[in-house]
């Protein structure tokens, strides 16, 4: 009986890792079935560019898989029975189960309320595709002179703050900060930031904190009011709770909980990767919810899956964080290096030259995850392809 691998999730941890899993799994021995919500893969890290109306092309996930073997099930995970290897799941025509004997939970984050009164009701995010078309809908309908104010000072909140002045000039910007944007960065890129947000015509609100989101404004712990046609919330993710439902051992932050390679420590059957992870970097911290830590998590789940499976000794993934790359628009964008300690190193990469790097960075995600076997040879395909090798399916 072929062993059964379930990967829930086709972003991009999840879609890489069921490429990397039939590339060098033998199909005569392994089954891989990719479960997903929507038949596309979604580039997040471009979301920001899809809402203020940049064209961004899906791919089509059965094209993504086609000629590999790994079958596509399109379907939302509703729950995890680890006990029994069962894998919960709705579609349009119902409830069904998913049988497995190892899962890798690739289910990636959402946009995180924290808490705050109209935020779920008022505010707009680009965290998913559907949530990221709704802005892009609400922003066209803007005339000029209209506001939008963004929360959130971490990465997506400044680049999707300048994404949207550079695309929209006529167009109030705002971003509000909890404490100085880009604090994490070297002086001098600090100081890049600053310059770009003055060149772009962003006002930033410092040491702001939202208590309250409302239909055209905002309210800080201090009183102040902030007016906004549109308010983008991006002040951080937050994870599914199906894995704590589950009983899987999870961080506070709802995170599984996971061994040096990526094994769940209280179910083995079980890996996660990507922001589903609570993995501890070399540094003695958890890694940041990010497209850089999912790939290191995602090669290392892979890797020890593949030698568990095949007999071979689990090597182990280096878990260390390089930067941060921000893009500040089209044409401009920072690339920072941190040591050891995340602390940044003193010098930064910035303007068109880090925009062509961040764009090269975006263009090698996509061409791997359209390329998810990464060159499997043409025998293995048409091998995989073929009606006994199941080939790519949607399961019903």
């Amino acid at each position: 009986m072929k062993h059964r691998i379930v990967v829930l999730g086709a972003g991009y941890a999840g879609a890489f890792a069921a490429g990397n899993l039939a590339r060098r799994l033998s199909p005569a021995d392994t089954e891989i079935t990719v479960v997903n919500a929507v038949p596309d893969f979604v580039e997040r890290m471009r979301l920001h560019q899809l809402a203020i109306g940049q064209d961004i092309a899906f791919r089509p996930l059965a094209d993504v898989f086609a000629g590999t073997g790994v079958r596509l099930r399109l379907a939302r995970v509703t729950g995890i029975a680890p006990e029994r290897r069962i894998v919960a799941v709705r579609t349009e025509d119902g409830d069904g189960e998913l049988a497995y004997d190892t899962l890798l939970y690739a289910l990636g984050s959402s946009v995180a309320h924290n808490g705050v009164p109209g935020v779920a009701e008022y505010a707009f995010d680009v965290a998913g595709r559907s949530s990221a078309l709704r802005l892009r809908e609400r922003l066209a309908g803007l005339r000029e002179g209209g506001t939008v104010l963004v929360v959130g000072e971490g990465l997506t909140g400044i680049e999707t703050v300048t994404e949207f002045a550079e695309s929209r000039p006529d167009l109030s910007l705002a971003l509000v900060a909890r404490g100085e944007p880009g604090a994490w960065l070297s002086p001098k890129a600090r100081r890049h930031l600053r310059r770009a947000f003055d060149r772009l015509g962003v006002t930033v609100h410092e040491h702001t904190s939202v208590e309250v989101v409302e239909p055209t404004r905002a309210i800080a712990a201090d009183g102040t009011v902030i007016s906004a046609d549109v308010t983008v919330w991006a002040a951080g993710f937050a994870v599914h709770p199906i894995a704590s439902a589950a009983g899987l051992r999870v961080a506070g932050t709802g995170q599984i909980v996971v061994d040096r390679t990526m094994r769940s420590v209280s179910h083995p059957d079980v890996y996660a990767a990507g922001d589903g992870a609570y993995a501890i970097g070399e540094n003695g911290r958890p890694l940041p919810m990010s497209c850089a830590s999912a790939g290191f998590t995602t090669m290392q789940a892979t890797a020890a899956i593949i030698a568990r499976l095949t007999g071979g000794e689990v090597p182990a993934t280096g878990l260390k964080y390089h930067g941060n790359h921000i893009s500040l628009g089209r044409r401009d964008a920072i690339f920072q290096m941190v040591d050891g300690d995340v602390r940044p190193k003193s010098w930064y990469l910035g303007g068109r030259t880090a925009a062509r790097l961040k764009s090269g960075v975006l263009h090698g995600a996509g061409w791997g995850i359209a390329h998810p076997t990464f060159g499997m040879p043409k025998r293995r395909r048409r091998l995989a392809a073929a009606p006994h090798g199941a080939g790519v399916r949607a399961a019903a």
